[in-house]
């Protein structure tokens, strides 16, 4: 039977998948618009006369996948809107470029994104995670479920004392679901099963009266059939593991007291910690991808999964009544990508310091590694050095250089111990299995001599008790480990100094000695372009510095040549403006640079994005 219905104002069109029809049941006759859940290849709109329903005002996407969609050409001819998943946006309105771009030779990414549409469609919005949307005048509640894809989305309607969930492809019955193969992300990992153990048991708990699934019956028994999917994805998942994975014991209790007031998110992928107010509120330090079950291959958005999985059990063990604030140690995706979505949903504020909040502000300004998609705005700057309060407690952000240049060390009392947040800036295992810390520098970071000495110095003032990392084991500190902290800073910078020809030139660690900002940017044909130029002299002595700007054929910049007399070492800033002439994705520009007899060529690059562009 293709028209099914299931509840009152609310039909199943069975199409490549179910795509399901909702109106509201008490509009006037003839004039009910309907969202669709999920679109298959668009036969629900030939049944819409049939069902008294004047047009489809909206489509809602439970995930990116070519059966789910392939017909919304048809759904944005007709005049609906689309809505799909936060994860997954690129995959349905840019999607030549996982097209263009995706590995194909010596392929270990194993995730279905080649199941996604053949040609981009425009999206009218992403869907709000957590909370409630209203489209033609049905009310859902939007709950990421992934598993079947990394992005998924459930969708829940209350409806006649009823609540019906909308669960994509997470669940095909009881105990089952439609393909094992979408689930696997990666070559040898348990990412997308692990996850899909997860997502039934946090959707157990919205007390559901059935599922209505994209493939497959309704189940008028959700809490059986989502314990059973997760008891059995669970056995799959172990039966490829060395030891077991208490799956469920991560979602229930996912913290560890370090102190009575002071918890580590222990299923984070980078370390999330919590700090307990009197008042009830909480402050988390860091805060990327909460209760991961792996890293998986790629780095496009479609791979990332920010989520709020442990925040519930923060408010039942806890009794936790708001995450008020939280705090990045640095910039990097893995410490900061859950970050706006707590400011979404929970309301908290992000309070970031001066080094960092620009960066995070506008990722694409420089060319730096593990960059968040999206800005992210502080709504409050925390200057370096100068002691904050957030209710009971008092914080210091200092600047801590080395594993990135834009980072901080928090320093904190909490239930009489000083404790210090540190990032990334050591890798190691706290000492256990005799196993040293190392320093975890990158040179894209801007890593530069004399950082980590800098550190060292920073958390012998302090004097820390604790220092909290963001992947390993957190350290009780005493004097030897300081002492090995400053040993070995200057180890890192001893083997430099023998390394690289630093008497002769001064370049430093990081090989920059000009960069061209923004690194990244958009726009149109003909649209001018504010570029900076910063150039260094690496030289002993003074020197003309002679700059060339490097620009596709027809482009035009307001100087195209430049010339600098610059003191040893001395670093000194140039305006321009670019106009592009030609469309085209990442078309490159360069500057190219001879200091003195040093000639370095076309020493550094921006890319730009470039389309026609419509008044």
């Amino acid at each position: 039977m293709t028209v099914t219905a299931i509840a009152r104002g609310v039909w199943r069109i069975a199409d490549t998948c179910h795509v399901y029809l909702l109106v509201d049941p008490d509009a006037p006759a003839g004039e009910r618009d309907a969202v669709a859940i999920d679109f298959g290849s668009g036969l629900a709109l030939d049944h819409l006369e049939a069902l008294g329903i004047r047009r489809i005002s909206d489509v809602l996407m439970t995930h990116h996948h070519r059966d789910q969609g392939q017909g919304l050409p048809r759904a944005v001819a007709h005049g609906a809107r689309i809505h799909v998943p936060p994860v997954e946006r690129e995959l349905f309105d840019r999607v030549e470029e996982m097209w263009e771009g995706r590995q194909l030779d010596n392929d270990y990414n194993l995730r279905q994104d080649r199941f996604s549409l053949l040609e981009s469609v425009p999206v009218h919005a992403t869907v709000p995670e957590y909370r409630e949307l209203e489209v033609a005048g049905v009310r859902l509640l939007v709950l990421p479920t992934p598993g079947h894809t990394i992005g998924s989305v459930t969708y829940v309607l209350d409806r006649d004392g009823e609540r019906l969930a909308f669960t994509g492809d997470l669940v095909y019955a009881p105990g089952k679901v439609w393909s094992l193969a979408a689930t696997q992300w990666s070559y040898t990992q348990n990412e997308g099963p692990a996850m899909t153990v997860l997502s039934a048991l946090l959707l157990h708990r919205y007390r559901l009266s059935a599922i209505a699934p994209s493939h497959g019956e309704i189940m008028h028994d959700p809490d059986q059939a989502l314990e059973l999917l997760a008891q059995v994805m669970q056995e799959y998942v172990d039966s490829r593991r060395s030891y077991p994975w208490d799956l469920r014991a991560r979602l229930e209790d996912p913290f560890v007291a370090l102190t009575p007031h002071l918890l580590l998110n222990r299923t984070a992928m980078s370390c999330s910690y919590v700090v307990l107010s009197e008042t009830g509120e909480a402050l988390i330090v860091d805060y990327g991808y909460d209760m991961m079950t792996g890293l998986v291959p790629g780095q496009e958005r479609a791979s990332r999964r920010p989520w709020l999985a442990s925040i519930p059990a923060l408010r039942e063990l806890y009794g936790v009544t708001r995450i008020s604030v939280a705090l990045p140690t640095h910039y990097h995706d893995d410490h900061i990508a859950g970050m706006p979505l707590l400011r979404d949903v929970e309301g908290t504020e992000l309070w970031i310091p001066e080094n960092v909040a620009p960066t995070m502000a506008d990722p694409w300004f420089e060319d730096l590694p593990c960059q968040w998609y999206d800005p992210i705005v502080a709504d409050r700057v925390l200057p370096l050095g100068e002691p904050f309060s957030w209710n009971e407690y008092t914080f210091t952000a200092h600047a801590q250089p080395g594993h990135t240049l834009y980072a901080v060390a928090y320093e904190l009392d909490v239930d009489g111990v000083k404790v210090v947040f540190t990032g990334d800036q050591q890798e190691g295992l706290g000492g256990r299995d005799g196993r040293r810390d190392i320093m975890n520098y990158q040179y894209r970071n801007l890593f530069r001599l004399g950082d980590y000495a800098q550190s060292a110095s920073l958390y012998r003032r302090i004097g820390p008790g604790l220092m909290a990392s963001g992947h390993w084991d957190p350290r009780w500190v005493d004097d030897e480990y300081l002492d090995y902290l400053t040993d070995s800073a200057q180890l890192v910078d001893d083997i430099h100094r023998r390394l690289l020809p630093l008497d002769d030139l001064s370049i430093g660690p990081d090989g920059q000695t000009a960069r061209l900002l923004p690194y990244r940017r958009r726009a149109g044909v003909g649209e001018p372009l504010e570029y900076t130029v910063r150039v260094r002299n690496p030289l002993a002595a003074s020197a003309l510095a002679r700059l060339t700007l490097v620009l596709p054929v027809g482009w035009r910049s307001s100087v195209p040549e430049l010339a600098l007399e610059l003191g040893p070492g001395e670093e000194s800033t140039v305006q321009l403006t670019v106009t592009p002439a030609s469309t085209g994705r990442r078309q490159r520009l360069a500057v190219d640079v001879a200091i003195g007899d040093l000639r370095l060529g076309q020493h550094a690059e921006a890319l730009v994005d470039v389309e026609e562009r419509t008044a």
